[in-house]
């Protein structure tokens, strides 16, 4: 995939998350949060000849854009997508968590892709 593949694939991701939360299915939903997060990721590592393949070099990206941009939000974005992650497969996220982490995973991914050049 290319970087614009990425970008298209998270923005996808972040819509069709928005559909499956409003039919109901809020593990569907939550694992596409976490796909658009993570194609975010992928997408500005790829504009500087990096590639993304582990859960850790996902999370490291994010510290290092956070760091590097002196914006916790960033780390902390990810954070919140990766309890997404986990909701999918335990289901351990109460509707009060989903609706409040929700639109802070939308923010994470505007945002990384916002540094896109």
């Amino acid at each position: 995939m290319l970087t614009e593949d990425h970008v298209r694939t998270a923005l996808a991701f972040l819509d069709a998350s928005d559909r499956e939360f409003a039919s109901g299915d809020k593990l569907q939903a939550s694992e596409k949060l976490w796909g658009a997060a993570t194609h975010a990721l992928m997408a500005i590592a790829m504009q500087s000849g990096r590639r993304l393949g582990s859960h850790g070099s996902f999370r490291d990206t994010a510290e290092r854009l956070s760091d590097e941009h002196d914006e916790p939000s960033i780390e902390y974005g990810f954070a919140f997508a990766e309890r997404f992650h986990r909701h999918f497969y335990h289901d351990d996220l109460l509707d009060a968590e989903l609706d409040i982490l929700r639109p802070k995973v939308h923010d994470f991914v505007y945002r990384v892709l916002s540094l896109l050049g």
